[in-house]
């Protein structure tokens, strides 16, 4: 039996690789990596290494599974740096088995971030690459309206604080979250966002789901989060996750700044390729600010934690740095327009 947070049963893993076709294996290991419902293996065998993937389940409709391997056959015939898709015998490159959805990849050898300004900028060129690729494509399904501006769910799960007391601290945090939500939502759309063209976007890009090697990205491994949206919603996000400073275990004890050259660095790489209007630019500090309150409230009000943070501490972290995003507005404007 291997082993993980959810893991593979020896029966399991033999029923699966009978229905594929890569040699003689010579060794399997557990992989502790991304989703813990998601058990992965990596395996050995004489015709190379692959990850094999167990769905969890909630993101295992077959429907959207079979888009996001379009997807990823579209970019890997475009060299866009991606994990190849393993066919199965039967010539899919998705095994449904006992209502379970297992994918095979073929390994990509890489390192997670490492902070340097290469891989930061690389990351912003390959975003760019990314949307140029999938500028023109249509999903067989309508994209979900699910986009962290202007939401009206981000604003209802605000109000509630399920997890939380209704003290005065909670209160007044809500009420500071809420009221920058309002706000920069109101700035985002005075920007123009309405008129903004809609195109698939990635949805989720962050360090966490790349591989790098010399100072270049090597892997993209995550297209479940696709949506249509303007593309300078991937831009803000991507900013964000890659200027965050965090190194604490406790997020209280968390700095208010975002690293400022890192959300440069970002996007300088995607404007080496990509384009952004003067009005989007304009957007960015508070389509951060959007994105910062939206991806935490949402899970929070889901389990009352982030992953395994507090989810009281973890918001009153966002606050400030939302205000710091707010107070430092004509610094990062003249670095972003510089």
């Amino acid at each position: 039996m291997v082993q993980g947070p959810t893991y593979f049963s020896s029966a399991e893993l033999t029923h699966v690789l009978t229905h594929y076709n890569i040699g003689v294996i010579s060794q399997i290991r557990p992989l502790v990596a991304g989703n813990a419902h998601a058990p992965k293996v990596v395996i050995t065998s004489d015709q190379g290494s692959y990850l094999l993937k167990r769905r969890p389940h909630g993101k295992d409709d077959p429907a959207r599974v079979a888009f996001a391997h379009s997807v990823q056959a579209l970019l890997e015939q475009r060299k866009f740096p991606v994990a190849r898709l393993a066919t199965t015998c039967e010539g899919t490159t998705m095994l449904c088995i006992d209502g379970h959805l297992y994918e095979l990849f073929n390994f990509v050898v890489g390192t997670r971030y490492d902070g340097t300004a290469e891989s930061t900028l690389d990351a912003g060129r390959q975003l760019a690459n990314f949307h140029a690729a999938v500028a023109n494509l249509i999903p067989p399904w309508l994209p979900t309206p699910a986009i962290f501006h202007n939401s009206s769910t981000v604003r209802r799960h605000i109000a509630a604080g399920n997890y939380f007391k209704q003290t005065a601290e909670w209160n007044a945090l809500a009420a500071s979250l809420n009221a920058m939500y309002d706000s920069s939502s109101q700035k985002v759309n005075d920007c123009g966002f309405a008129l903004w063209r809609n195109q698939m976007i990635h949805g989720d890009w962050h360090q966490g789901n790349m591989l790098f090697s010399e100072g270049k990205v090597v892997g993209v491994l995550d297209f479940d989060s696709m949506k249509s949206a303007p593309t300078v919603m991937d831009v803000a996000n991507g900013m964000l996750h890659f200027s965050m400073a965090t190194g604490r275990p406790n997020p209280i004890d968390w700095p208010d700044y975002l690293d400022q050259a890192k959300l440069i660095q970002l996007l300088d790489g995607y404007r080496q390729i990509g384009t952004i209007t003067l009005q989007q630019l304009t957007a960015l500090p508070d389509l951060m600010i959007e994105s910062l309150i939206a991806e935490a409230v949402l899970p929070i009000a889901a389990t009352g934690k982030f992953g395994t943070l507090d989810g009281l501490n973890f918001l009153k972290m966002i606050d400030r740095k939302c205000r710091w995003i707010d107070n430092n507005r004509r610094i990062l404007n003249e670095a972003i327009f510089a």
